[in-house]
């Protein structure tokens, strides 16, 4: 069996408090709320801007989110330190909502996905032994792994439909992505729904920085998504006025436009080929592997992968990386998209590793105060 002793060690404690009232699916999930709620009572969850460090691991994060012109704020983000009850564990997505609902759908689709993957993963767990053949480390990690995809399939889906069925939220013009990563021991595991984006800094041979995307901008004109959604009559195409700028359609072609294929809620189109099915991949940390960028469109729209790796890297605290990012993508919006309104900006920075106790050279410092100038 795989053992996790603090992570059942939390549940158990908290299920037997609960244990009788529900169902055990019921039960399950209150008590992976009731550690959702523990974690936010000791500060190990943070839903805002600001920063979250456990004395248990070397994992930092650091999170900023600025509204931009449109209206009100509709990105959402949440950081859980200590995911699960296991001191080598967190959890940390963005999601960016779209349309007149998108707000309430981001924070939504916020405040389930950690703790009903959580409580499905359990439950997972429960039903998986390890036997001989997981002996070797790739076996088990390969294992954990589908452990973990079969997890996140099951709670989407089910959050999809959940969105849909809601009396308290109009989900069928509106919709929100997703991007998250949860980061065991050495081990990363990114799911990603439509354009936010996961971006890795790791260090090459020669020293220096470079980014590596770990997730696609699920667009409507990517090849296998195009053809997904035509095959479900729904259609792809640009508008005179937006060259470049491809949107699903229903088969009608009036409504609604989306510039994304993949997206919780939406359910106007649920039927012509758009999906909330999450792309699943992992990596293996490294010791050159540094830190880890997510942050939705408003930053990706304006700033590449190479520049916000260089941003993040040359601020000098930590604390500071992601609202340093995130202001040097609004200055590059008044830059690069002038007359375009400022979509909202935001952030999460997670570092992998203690903080080097050497000073920054000035130089580097330098180096950034010039990129920002410059963007």
């Amino acid at each position: 069996m795989v053992v996790f002793p603090s992570f059942h060690d939390g549940l158990s404690r908290i299920i037997s408090t609960i244990k009788g009232r529900n169902s055990q699916k019921d039960t399950g999930k209150e008590a992976a709320e009731a550690l959702a709620k523990d974690a936010r009572k000791n500060e190990l969850m943070l839903s805002s801007s600001g920063n979250v460090k456990s004395s248990k691991s070397d994992n930092f994060a650091s999170v900023c989110s600025k509204r931009g012109q449109k209206g009100i704020n509709q990105d959402s983000s949440v950081v859980w330190e200590g995911f699960g009850s296991q001191d080598d564990m967190i959890f940390c997505g963005i999601f960016d909502g779209h349309g007149p609902w998108g707000h309430f759908v981001s924070k939504k689709v916020r405040e389930s996905v950690p703790s009903l993957l959580l409580c499905n993963w359990q439950e997972n767990l429960a039903l998986t032994s390890l036997g001989v053949d997981f002996e070797m480390d790739l076996d088990r990690n390969l294992h954990q792994f589908d452990i973990w995809k079969q997890s996140y399939l099951k709670t989407y889906a089910a959050i999809d439909q959940e969105l849909k069925q809601n009396r308290k939220i109009d989900s069928f013009f509106s919709g929100t992505t997703a991007v998250t990563i949860i980061k065991q021991g050495e081990n990363l595991v990114i799911a990603n729904v439509g354009d936010s984006r996961a971006v890795l800094a790791t260090t090459s041979i020669d020293g220096s920085l470079v980014p590596l995307q770990l997730t696609i901008d699920f667009k409507p004109n990517l090849p296998e998504e195009a053809e997904r959604i035509t095959q479900s009559k729904g259609r792809v195409f640009c508008l005179h006025d937006e060259p470049g700028v491809y949107r699903v359609w229903m088969p009608n072609g009036k409504t609604p436009g989306l510039s994304l294929s993949r997206a919780f809620g939406d359910h106007c189109v649920k039927d012509f080929g758009l999906v909330s099915e999450p792309d699943v991949t992992r990596r293996n940390i490294s010791s050159r592997d540094q830190f880890v960028i997510l942050a939705t469109d408003g930053v990706w729209d304006v700033i590449s992968n190479q520049e916000a790796v260089q941003v993040v890297s040359l601020t000098p605290d930590r604390e500071e990386s992601a609202r340093r990012l995130v202001e040097c993508a609004g200055r590059a919006w008044s830059c690069k998209k002038k007359g375009i309104a400022m979509d909202d900006i935001s952030a999460i920075c997670l570092f992998f590793h203690p903080s080097p106790s050497q000073q920054i050279d000035p130089q580097l410092i330098s180096s950034q105060a010039d990129m920002m100038k410059a963007l």
